[in-house]
């Protein structure tokens, strides 16, 4: 077992051929036990080491191939785990569970698979320096955001009270897409992957009707393949992201379902998820125009009290102040450089928010092993509880045994010193010497260690009591081809997942 935050995936898309109306037909396979647990742990493994070759300053860079373009070089934990999908159902399914759980620690607590220690020990000063200009500028709270920059520096750009009034269209340049009388599906979440809108497809297609999908944002992937089934087979959907940042978007999602009369999805507080979807959750609009710089939604049909309630709330909102945006530009001399250098200032932002919010513990794995004592003390009623302790102690050794072994030493020896040293003595793997961290500030966000090791005990707990897991056998079918993916009739054609 390892630290959680070596273990951040998203499951690949793979294309497939859906009958017209959306559905599978797939028999099941079963197994039960021991042999069910030792796949799914393979699965889990495998990720693992994959990930964990990036950990850490002296870690590694990974090449993963893409659906799309040319190869991506990265040394980010989360882009290395997204681009592995396994063949085996078994070993994927543990892989996926790990995801799961990975992606509510990465959303409540932000990507812990770099540590704020690493904004520096990865030979890039300049990108701590820059946020921590920008918090300073914008407030803790505000928006940043990170894009491709155009000139061979990196750049720092503070947008003073901006505030978006269009959709960001992320389809083809050039597209103008326009729908009447369509339904409108929001997610205050970003969209990963295809099959998650599958159910709204079919309700839109069952009526008849173009879908628009607005949502925080739409996987490369998953957007690619929306596109695809929109140029080849015709159908009738956009995906469009959602305008503004952070409560804004929120409130203007919420705006948005007020004036169509639908819901939004991933919204806190409700239990609505996108596979659950039903007719009334989707939003109707009269008209709806997309292009590559906007979106308009016309005569949105929702209730008019709640309309006009909503306005007048507005309205006693106009002198409310927003905060400044600040748009960090990542300098360039090609496209491989520019997208690794970009997981990396992503990576670090997200360890500076986390640790604005509740605070730092020594980096380089070294608060887990100070909780090793407090283990130690511990007195098991039984023989099941003694060997769980002794599980947890060995996890919580892995980040700074993985972190020394990436810089080319025994990981072991290194743990052993390091409890054997005074509380705020650690490995520096850069320079190959003990230190005091604090001096040297390598650090890790306590939200990110706190949240990624609970979250790990909890997805170590349902893997260790599964007895049965179902898998899906999917039908050896002949790809009929586009041009045999029937029509329906006016709508949206058979589309290709």
């Amino acid at each position: 077992m390892t630290r959680l935050a070596t273990l951040f995936r998203q499951i690949r898309l793979v294309p497939m051929v859906l009958a017209p109306h959306l559905t599978w037909a797939y028999a099941k396979d079963v197994k039960f036990g021991a042999d069910a647990q030792a796949l799914m742990l393979q699965g889990i493994d495998l990720l693992a080491d994959a990930v964990a070759i990036t950990m850490g300053p002296k870690g590694r860079t990974v090449i993963t191939e893409q659906s799309w373009g040319s190869s991506k070089v990265t040394k980010d934990g989360v882009t290395v785990a997204k681009s592995i999908d396994l063949k085996d159902k078994y070993k994927n399914i543990g892989g996926k569970l790990v995801q799961d759980v990975a992606n509510n620690t990465n959303e409540e607590a932000g990507d812990g698979t770099t540590t704020v220690a690493t904004i520096s020990a990865n030979g890039d000063k300049e990108i701590g320096n820059i946020i921590s200009d920008a918090m300073k500028k914008v407030g803790r709270k505000a928006v940043i955001t990170v894009k491709d920059g155009e000139t061979l520096n990196d750049e720092l750009e503070i947008i003073e009270g901006y505030i978006s009034p269009y959709f960001i269209i992320n389809i083809s340049k050039g597209q103008k897409c326009e729908f009447q009388d369509a339904y409108v599906l929001l997610s205050e979440k970003k969209i990963s992957s295809v099959q998650s809108i599958v159910p709204a497809l079919e309700i839109a297609e069952d009526h008849r009707k173009p879908l628009v999908i607005i949502a925080e944002d739409v996987d490369r992937e998953a957007l690619s393949t929306l596109v695809l089934n929109r140029l080849k087979v015709g159908l009738q959907v956009v995906a469009v992201k959602a305008p503004g940042f952070g409560d804004y978007r929120k409130n203007q999602l919420k705006d948005m379902a007020i004036a169509t009369g639908g819901a939004v999805f991933g919204e806190e507080g409700l239990t609505l998820t996108l596979e659950d979807v039903q007719p009334h959750d989707l939003g109707k609009g009269g008209e709806v125009i997309v292009t590559k710089d906007g979106a308009m939604l016309l005569k949105g049909k929702g209730d008019k009290a709640q309309i006009e309630k909503c306005i007048q709330e507005i309205i006693e909102q106009l002198d409310v102040t927003t905060n400044g945006v600040a748009v960090l530009k990542v300098g360039r001399t090609s496209d491989v450089e520019v997208n690794e250098k970009k997981d990396r200032v992503t990576d670090a932002l997200n360890a500076t928010r986390a640790a604005v919010e509740e605070g730092v513990v020594l980096g380089g794995g070294c608060a887990l092993l100070r909780c090793i004592p407090a283990l130690d003390s511990l007195t098991p009623a039984n023989e099941d509880q003694k060997i769980g302790i002794e599980i947890v102690k060995r996890t919580l050794k892995i980040p700074a045994m993985t972190i020394a072994k990436n810089a080319g030493v025994e990981g072991s020896l290194i743990v052993e010193k390091i409890m054997q040293s005074s509380s705020e003595v650690g490995y520096d793997a850069m320079v190959g010497d003990f230190v005091n961290m604090v001096e040297k500030g390598i650090i890790d966000p306590t939200k990110v260690v706190k949240t990624a090791l609970l979250d790990a005990a909890g997805m170590a707990s349902l893997l260790a009591t599964a007895e049965v897991v179902v898998t899906e056998i999917p039908k050896e079918e002949k790809d009929p081809g586009v041009g045999a993916m029937g029509g329906m009739g006016g709508g949206m054609g058979g589309g290709v997942f």
